[in-house]
């Protein structure tokens, strides 16, 4: 089982108010399933996938990621284990402007360690594969929102990652890019690459294995199954 969790919650706290973002969510999810969290804005989605790529801790519950038990884990431990594990796609691309397309994707490489003549390689054949090596020199804000997101998937997976944890990915795209996305998603699924997405898009959602829906924090439906 890629993710397995338990009864978890996360509860945030300020002086005056305290908001229950997830209550009791149980969910598992597969080596190699693409599984999409649906739900109205506020219902927790993006705090469930922080959790899950261990940007966040639960307020209680469990969770297990590749058998292993992280919900209690300190913030050093999971960025040691994020590493290389997981891969991460947002709405709002996140590549850092003052970087070049190739320096973007290399970025995760380099936290690895892996060496300089292994990293431009690999940067090269994902660059040729997202049709995009003619943009390696150029910086983010000299590309269109599509080609930005497809940079930022480079980078979600030219490490190779076990799972894809996309957020709204085509939430900023028009349909032709949107869609563009979404193929190359489920390619690597298809490669083996497990993928829990986030999204409010219907036609989206129709590329996952599973549909999850969440509401008020707790899972009301899972629509579809994964063998």
């Amino acid at each position: 089982m890629m993710i397995k969790i338990e009864n978890l919650s996360k509860t945030f706290r300020t002086e005056e108010v305290e908001t229950i973002a997830l209550n009791d969510v149980s969910l598992n999810v597969k080596d190699g399933e693409f599984a999409v969290i649906m739900g109205p804005s506020g219902c927790g989605k993006s705090t469930l996938l922080n959790i899950l790529g261990l940007l966040d801790n639960p307020t209680s519950g469990k969770y297990w990621l590749q058998d292993k038990e992280v919900g209690t884990l300190k913030e050093k431990e999971r960025t040691r284990l994020r590493k290389g594990r997981i891969g991460f796609v947002f709405q709002s691309f996140n590549l850092i402007d003052e970087l070049t397309v190739a320096e973007n994707v290399e970025l995760p490489l380099t936290y690895l360690d892996i060496k300089a003549s292994e990293r431009e390689e690999r940067v090269s054949n994902i660059l040729k594969r997202m049709n995009i090596s003619h943009r390696a020199k150029h910086f983010p804000q000299q590309l269109s929102g599509g080609q930005q997101q497809m940079i930022a998937i480079a980078r979600a997976v030219i490490s190779n990652p076990k799972i894809i944890l996309a957020d709204e990915p085509t939430g900023n795209l028009d349909s032709k890019n949107g869609e563009e996305v979404m193929r190359l998603l489920t390619e690597l699924n298809h490669e083996g690459t497990t993928i829990v997405m986030v999204t409010h898009n219907k036609h989206d959602a129709t590329f996952a294995h599973r549909i999850i829906n969440l509401f008020d924090g707790q899972i009301v439906n899972s629509i579809g199954d994964f063998v």
